[in-house]
């Protein structure tokens, strides 16, 4: 395991020595690169330390993938400057699994390596994790050798995102776990997303992290209902789903001839869902559940609505599930799978009436930021249940839980039974409601200032 490791290290250690001497210019003060081995679009929590990293007078530096586009307080910003790494090319994935696994790592371990070494002049480094290799390693060397200061927030553990697909006793599992121990204890300071993880660092490896919860930031809040109808507008005009029968009209809303924007009486029920199509989400439960609402649906005074059902995201899995989805012949449940503008994703989240999250954490200790976004914008959620989710989700107090299809499907008929006017489901609601509301009063910024802010100043 030791000589698979400083295999790994040996491109990095070279570029290392070479580049020492232009890593002895002084660094500024308040500076701190961001490293993610991913999208940088796609990694809300590490953009949103980029921007309260800003708001603080810090200058950022973020390393990462391209893909999608980062938030605008990034893009825009003069003490910004986002570098992004060669993707590993296309052939590779037509290698046998283990050379093409073997040629990624040294692939991304020589372009993170040469990118730090050459342009990385700040105070601090911050990473994610996962992924742990070859992050991890290459920015422990790069920092020593550079007297930088080593920090990871921990999303998650890397090793068990990878035992899901090839089981926890695979070597290549067993590296990345030594990795993850043995480099996150010479960290100088780690972050972590709940306190169950906390404990386990603690207890599992003796890594002391403190927890930074995820908060949503202010575009993650309830929206007018004029902002809804403009929304549903935009969107009808690619998905016929949202269409209207009138002109002024969608699906759900409609534009009154004094201009006045009003619910129609008789609609759809509307929820939503979001993912980055990964393993440690099964949309079966959600199919399984929705064909259950379908048969209750079509039921003689069923009194239940149709349902749109919107999943956004990007993800390795999405083409398997669209296929699944292009097989469901239903009358009375529609299934949307866009892809939205930053801009459009928290209001899509405020125009829902529930939110669905399948997150079930390879490791049991992360917490879902989609619910956090959810909650952000007042929507209440049926969340799947696992170890720390009471961190977040507390069942018939600020949203619901449940552990299977059938938990699921009965949490949907209770919801839209009688919908829009069950007073009894309205007040519930209402309740629910009334808790997200004191959730929204502490924000990321406010978060992150009390508890990450003071280990860099």
């Amino acid at each position: 395991m030791e000589l698979g490791l400083y295999l790994i290290l040996l491109i990095p250690l070279f570029l290392g020595f070479v580049g020492v001497l232009w890593l002895r210019q002084k660094k500024k003060k308040k500076s701190v690169c961001i490293v993610v081995l991913g999208d940088v679009g796609r990694s809300p929590r590490m953009q949103y330390h980029g921007i309260s990293f800003l708001k603080e007078g810090f200058d950022v530096e973020i390393v990462g993938y391209p893909g999608s586009q980062p938030l605008e307080d990034l893009q825009r910003h003069e003490n910004v400057r986002i570098t992004y790494l060669e993707p590993v090319p296309e052939w590779n994935d037509r290698l046998p699994k283990l050379l093409s696994y073997v040629f990624k790592t040294i692939w991304q371990s020589a372009t993170l390596s040469f990118e730090l070494f050459r342009n990385t002049r700040s105070r601090y480094l911050l990473l994610q994790n996962p992924p742990a290799i070859p992050t991890i390693p290459i920015c422990w060397l790069f920092c020593r050798l550079s007297t930088t200061q080593f920090i990871i927030d921990w999303h998650n553990y890397a090793y068990t995102i990878m035992a899901l697909s090839i089981g926890r006793e695979n070597f290549l599992v067993k590296t990345t776990m030594f990795i993850e121990r043995y480099f996150g204890a010479k960290a100088d300071q780690n972050f972590c997303v709940t306190n169950a993880m906390k404990e386990d660092l603690q207890q599992q490896w003796k890594i002391k992290a403190q927890v930074l919860y995820d908060r949503p930031p202010q575009e993650f809040k309830p929206i007018e209902l004029s902002e809804k109808h403009n929304l549903l507008v935009k969107l009808s005009q690619k998905y016929d789903q949202f269409k209207g029968t009138e002109e002024g009209k969608t699906i759900l809303t409609e534009m009154m001839p004094h201009g006045e924007i009003k619910l129609k009486r008789k609609r759809p029920a509307f929820i939503v869902s979001s993912t980055s199509w990964t393993e440690d989400e099964d949309f079966s439960v959600l199919f399984q559940a929705l064909a259950e609402y379908e048969i209750a649906c079509s039921a003689e005074n069923s009194n239940l609505p149709d349902l749109i059902c919107v999943i956004t995201g990007k993800g390795p899995l999405k083409e398997f599930w669209n296929k699944i989805i292009e097989l469901r012949k239903w009358k009375h449940v529609k299934i949307i799978t866009p892809w939205l503008e930053n801009e459009d994703y928290p209001k899509l989240l405020a125009s829902a009436d529930l939110g669905i999250c399948l997150h079930t954490s390879s490791s049991g200790l992360d917490l879902p930021m989609k619910v956090v976004d959810m909650f952000g914008c007042g929507l209440p959620v049926c969340a799947y249940n696992y170890q720390c989710l009471s961190e977040l989700v507390k069942h018939e107090e600020n949203s619901l839980v449940f552990t299977d299809f059938k938990d699921l499907s009965d949490q949907l008929i209770y919801w839209f039974t009688k919908f829009p006017n069950n007073i009894e489901q309205l007040e519930r609601e209402s309740k629910f409601r009334a808790e997200l509301k004191a959730f929204q009063q502490m924000r990321w910024h406010g978060n992150w200032s009390s508890v990450v802010l003071p280990c860099f100043n």
